[in-house]
């Protein structure tokens, strides 16, 4: 049985394909796969994917034309046959000890997701972008928002998904978008009958100065997906009439912009509208029930 399916888009990654897959293969937990999307590659990755192929069995190679990772993880997820899923990005890499952990608390609790420390690393200093002590399971939608740090962190990549919750709730990757991140997490802690926190093993992301989120070219493109995602995830607590804290997520309604400096802006969170003038809050008030 495939306790783990371990999903890795690969975008022209080879610089740092090999500390990701040493990092997978090596794993303590055996009984898992690893599916790898190339997802339109042109530089070398493609070829250190089918070295890994020939040396370890659970490497399954799948390409596909460039459609960008939330379209590359969809496709993972109609692949796999694991009983829970991670996600992995090409120039990330995980304890060894990441999947036994991650599983075993998963099952202890009989979680729908399980969730390690997140590490950020490279091109600045190295920062624990989530910090976890304890293990800890919550069902509570709050609960699982906060031990998450989702208002904040919307990290995909530091957990495992029980498969079945994912398809039963319908939980698929937005595509051809940056930000694919914030929409698919809140859905699935939304769904999740609970999280698990897991100590004592980490997910290392690395800071890419090669990333496409970080080139100044798509700078515009990523602000645009980044409002659509916030209004989405909005949408989507109001729609389930969520019952958490009214400040957690905003999301802009209206701004307005010379030069393409925005300098009138008005965002609303569940319950508050908030006005900002070159970035500072001149009035917040209780949300109009708009018809």
């Amino acid at each position: 049985m495939i306790k783990v399916s371990v999903i890795v888009p690969v975008y022209n990654a080879e610089k740092y394909l090999k500390k990701c897959m040493d990092s997978l293969i090596n794993q303590s937990l055996k009984e898992i796969e690893i599916i790898c999307i190339n997802d339109g590659s042109t530089d070398n990755s493609l070829e250190i994917l089918k070295q890994y192929a020939k040396k370890d069995f659970r490497v399954r190679i799948f390409s596909q034309e460039n459609k960008r990772q939330g379209a590359a993880r969809n496709r993972g997820m109609e692949l796999a046959f694991g009983e829970y899923i991670g996600f992995v990005d090409a120039d990330d890499w995980v304890d060894t000890d990441y999947y036994e952990k991650l599983y075993s608390s998963a099952k202890k609790y009989d979680a729908d997701i399980a969730l390690a420390a997140n590490i950020r690393v490279g091109h600045g200093p190295r920062k624990k972008r989530l910090d976890i002590k304890t293990e800890k399971f919550v069902t509570s939608l709050q609960e699982k928002l906060d031990i998450n740090r989702q208002a904040c962190n919307p990290c995909p990549t530091n957990k495992i998904y029980r498969k079945r919750m994912l398809e039963n709730s319908g939980v698929i990757w937005p595509e051809g978008c940056y930000c694919e991140d914030k929409l698919f997490t809140i859905k699935a802690v939304y769904y999740a009958n609970g999280v698990v926190s897991v100590p004592d093993v980490n997910y290392y992301y690395f800071r890419n100065p090669d990333s496409t989120v970080k080139n100044t070219n798509n700078s515009f493109k990523t602000y645009q997906d980044k409002v659509r995602a916030n209004r989405a995830v909005l949408e989507f607590l109001k729609q389930k009439n969520a019952q958490i804290r009214d400040k957690d997520f905003w999301a802009v309604r209206r701004e307005k912009s010379i030069f393409g400096v925005v300098y009138y802006r008005v965002k609303e969170s569940l319950n508050t509208e908030r006005v900002q003038v070159l970035g500072l809050t001149v009035s917040e008030k209780p949300l109009e029930v708009r018809g």
